[in-house]
């Protein structure tokens, strides 16, 4: 009788893991996996991808059908996967390029001896002409054959991936010609990955050799993550802000370039904070220390470029803080996905500036030399700017990018739907920039478009005659830098597009010219910096409340009430229970248990702001 059943995976679950069920998904794809069929696996970060091909890998060795090889990328990954494997009594190990040439030919040499269930390879140890003959020695002239072999971040095999690596254009090859030369046949294949668009998703297929596979998506969404966009204003200084209340949390703040994150690590170290940093530029040795006291809560912040994180499995990150527009959408969420693995409600913050793009292009031109990649990559770019600029929903915003069927207009825990501003009509502005655009005959990119509208007295606008153009200085009462904010908000929306480039043109889609016709109305979200709020001293009197209670129930301030609630309050001065209940974010929970506390400190702030209005009156 069979071993490989969706019973003895469940015992296994329980026996070896400690759990009582699978993760959504999870069986589905284990059962693929036992029936000897190909798989493909999209499951989001924290999903449980390792438990995917690790139960099946056990069983596999149970009923002695072969050895399990995973391929993964880094060498943190493998070797946090396998001592997590042995602390549970799983016999893996790993080979990567911090193994001496011996030392490699040894743990190939005991895996043919039966000696472990599960071995992690780099991919790149396909590139090598001396592991290739140790593989089919394994499998070939031992007869111990290779039974499962499981790919991790599958994704890298795609160039219209984000993070192509060449090596894994090796894997199907290897599979199909030294594996599949085995005695005992070709293995049972099975590739994952968190995130991939349709393109990467046929690629995958097709370049890993994949027979006829069985294809699950468990869905992209992350319901307990909140994401927020927070355009202009000093980044500094909200990060301070920030992170006043999450001192005794773990967070990962991400930058763009290795300066940054020195900068931003010497910032946070100054004023107190517990910070490590981690870029390609530090030794290995020190960086493989920031890494663990990050990861054994030493330390709790890690600042870092994005060769951080990859199969860091360190499920308590409350907070993940982009500090510059990340490159693209993909990369964005999978390193967004870090906070929260736990379950636990986790913050995804976005910080962007208008001078992250060209930081962003100067690094696709140093980077890719292929005209038609470079297309692409600018291409993910724009969405990335659209994402920072959208009014809809942030949520709905990511998951339709991934192609999910079904996206929320409002899902109540992002960062614009929890917004308190209003929408407003922006038709007459939106006419003027359309305008100008068709005067300027659809050639010029955004920063020309800016300097006509504002009226600049720019040399280079004035001897190509911009200045005598109808539309020169329509929008004089803005900055050059809020009508290009504009701008690409209009794009967000998709009344204008850019081109696809290094120096990208604007260009008017259908829904403007039905706006020029006057046929439709243009209705969007302004929003203002919550720093610059008109009643920030009240804001602060509240997250004094808010931190007392946090003290008193010994919960993270933000259990109690997020910011954007607190600065709901400091806007509208709720001062009785109806419509302190008409705030976002306040429930009727929460109401019962907190709603007196501010009510009352809202009071007494209004009280006092009159007592000195009659002081300064008498």
């Amino acid at each position: 009788m069979s071993l490989l059943t969706m019973e003895n995976a469940r015992l296994m679950l329980e026996r070896v893991y400690g759990y009582e069920e699978f993760r959504p998904g999870q069986d589905r794809i284990i059962d693929s996996i036992l029936q000897k069929k190909d798989t493909f696996a999209i499951m989001p970060t924290g999903a449980g991808k390792s438990l995917c091909y690790q139960i099946p890998a056990l069983l596999f060795a149970q009923e002695s059908s072969g050895l399990t090889l995973v391929i993964s990328p880094l060498i943190s990954l493998m070797k946090d996967q396998v001592d997590a494997m042995r602390s549970l009594g799983i016999r893996a190990a790993c080979i990567n390029s911090a193994l001496r040439p011996k030392t490699v030919a040894e743990t190939i040499d005991k895996a043919g001896q039966g000696e472990y269930d599960i071995l992690y390879i780099a991919p790149e140890r396909l590139e090598s002409d001396s592991f290739l003959p140790l593989i089919q020695h394994l499998t070939q002239e031992k007869k111990f054959p290779v039974s499962f072999v499981a790919i991790d971040e599958a994704h890298c095999v795609s160039q219209w991936g984000h993070d192509f690596r060449r090596s894994y254009r090796r894997i199907g090859p290897f599979i199909e010609r030294v594996l599949g030369g085995q005695p005992s046949g070709r293995p049972v294949v099975a590739a994952f990955t968190a995130t991939a668009t349709e393109e990467v998703k046929v690629d995958i297929v097709k370049l890993l050799s994949l027979q006829d596979p069985n294809i699950y998506l468990t869905g992209f969404d992350r319901p307990n993550l909140e994401f927020t966009v927070v355009r202009g204003g000093n980044k500094k200084d909200f990060l301070l802000d920030y992170l006043a209340f999450k001192r005794e949390e773990a967070g990962i703040i991400y930058a763009a370039t290795r300066r940054e994150v020195e900068k931003i690590h010497d910032f946070l170290a100054e004023k107190g904070y517990e910070v490590g940093k981690y870029h390609a530029g530090l030794k290995d040795a020190e960086r493989q220390e920031n890494q663990e006291l990050f990861i054994y809560d030493k330390i709790k912040i890690m600042v870092a470029t994005n060769a951080f994180g990859m199969g860091i499995d360190k499920s308590n990150v409350r907070f993940v803080i982009h500090y510059n527009l990340p490159k693209n959408m993909e990369s964005y969420y999978q390193e967004a996905g870090r906070a929260g693995r736990d379950g636990d409600p986790g913050d995804c913050i976005l910080l962007f500036s208008p001078q992250d793009i060209i930081l962003q292009k100067y690094l696709i031109e140093q980077s890719v030399r292929s005209p038609k990649r470079k297309a692409h990559e600018y291409a993910k770019l724009q969405t990335m700017v659209d994402y920072a600029h959208t009014g809809k929903c942030l949520r709905g915003f990511i998951l339709e990018y991934f192609g999910e069927r079904e996206t929320p207009t409002k899902c109540g825990n992002c960062g614009n739907c929890n917004n308190c501003s209003e929408v407003t009509d922006i038709t007459v502005e939106a006419q003027k920039i359309f305008s100008c655009i068709v005067r300027m005959r659809e050639q010029y990119g955004s920063t020309i478009i800016a300097d006509v509208l504002k009226g600049s007295r720019n040399k280079k606008l004035l001897r190509m005659g911009l200045d005598r153009l109808t539309t020169y200085g329509a929008l004089s009462e803005l900055t050059q830098a809020e009508i290009k904010d504009l701008l690409n908000q209009l794009v967000a929306e998709e009344y204008l597009r850019f081109t696809n480039g290094k120096y990208p043109v604007v260009k008017l889609l259908p829904k403007a010219v039905r706006v020029l016709k006057n046929e439709e109305r243009v209705l969007l979200k302004v929003y203002t910096n919550p720093r610059v709020s008109s009643d920030d001293s009240l804001f602060e009197v509240l997250r004094d409340v808010r931190r007392e209670l946090a003290e008193q129930e010994k919960v993270p301030p933000y259990i109690i009430f997020s910011d954007s609630t607190l600065r709901e309050m400091a806007r509208f001065h709720p001062v009785d229970s109806l419509s302190l209940r008409k705030i976002k974010g306040v429930g009727e929970v929460k109401l019962e248990r907190y709603g007196t506390a501010f009510i009352n400190a809202i009071k007494a702030y209004l009280e006092a702001g009159l007592q000195v209005k009659r002081e300064r009156t008498e």
